[in-house]
């Protein structure tokens, strides 16, 4: 089985995240010219501005970068479609079944990575021709599932033949050693990205995340069956406070509508959605990428060998 760094061909077997409008072309190429892989987070947005992205991407890095399809996005199938036109060489896929791409997929010798919160999930997804799973815990900001990244991951690696990758909780060496103690050739990293100098968000955004306690973020929508994890604010203690009430969902949807890019462009400390995982507690500094990685990974087998084990 092998390294997630030897699949795509990178320094480090480290994915980041493909995050709704976060995940442009400024992070995908900075992450990959640091030596991981870099996605594109494609979201609710259209093909034309998926094609616009890759190409600006390519304008930045000569080194392997992804793009990440939202198959429950209306725009999935014409998505699907410009991958293979612009030569991308590598997909994950979230909020969905990547089935129907598949074959097209990989007959333009595309690697398929499907996002996965259970082990039926990423069993389906090994017989339907994934080259690796990226296997996320409830710990993840955004949509999450219910395991945590510890359950899961070892229930998901004794189950499939395919790599692994863990995600949600992974913020420094500790964290990039357990993940492989667990049975991971790789993690997927989206919190430590958020404050990077890279990262393409408001600055109270980075900040909020910095400034962030361990018992800082909450989840919403666990009654919509739409879990999102976010840090604390108003707009989310609102939410909360009305779901134990019984508001109807139209009215949830109203006090949420447009909420992430309000915390992503306009930084919004009240009603924007700012979607964190519990690791931000760990994250202390807005740091370049190349800083986080290097701190990630360089020197962990050093560090490996210092751990006390029995």
């Amino acid at each position: 089985m092998k390294n997630i760094s030897e699949l795509f061909k990178t320094k480090y077997p480290v994915i980041q995240g493909g995050m709704a409008n976060i995940a442009t072309h400024q992070l995908a190429s900075a992450v990959s010219n640091a030596g991981g892989l870099g996605l594109i987070g494609a979201g609710g947005c259209d093909a034309n501005w998926v094609r616009e992205e890759i190409r600006k991407t390519k304008a930045l890095t000569d080194k392997p970068f992804g793009v990440n399809v939202m198959l429950m996005s209306p725009h999935a199938e014409a998505i699907s479609d410009v991958v293979v036109e612009e030569g991308v060489k590598i997909v994950t896929t979230g909020a969905g079944n990547p089935g129907p791409y598949m074959e097209k997929w990989k007959k333009a010798g595309i690697i398929v990575v499907p996002v996965v919160p259970s082990v039926a999930l990423a069993i389906r997804m090994e017989r339907a021709g994934a080259d690796a799973v990226v296997v996320e815990g409830t710990e993840a900001g955004g949509h999450i599932g219910e395991l945590t990244t510890m359950a899961l991951v070892p229930q998901v690696s004794d189950a499939v033949n395919i790599p692994v990758i863990a995600a949600g909780g992974i913020a420094d060496k500790r964290g990039v050693l357990a993940a492989f103690a667990l049975g991971a050739k790789g993690v997927q990293i989206g919190t430590v990205f958020l404050a990077s100098e890279e990262a393409p968000i408001h600055e109270n955004y980075k900040h909020k995340v910095v400034d962030a306690r361990d018992t800082e973020t909450v989840v919403t929508g666990r009654g919509t069956g739409a879990p999102v994890r976010v840090l604390k604010n108003k707009m989310s203690q609102e939410y909360l406070r009305m779901t134990k009430e019984g508001v109807p969902l139209e009215e949830l949807e109203k006090l949420t509508l447009g909420s992430l890019r309000r915390a992503v462009f306009d930084g919004d400390k009240d009603t924007g959605s700012f979607m964190a995982g519990q690791i931000a507690g760990l994250v202390k500094a807005v740091r370049p990428v190349k800083d986080i990685l290097s701190d990630l990974f360089d020197d962990v087998n050093n560090y490996k060998e210092r751990l006390e084990v029995l």
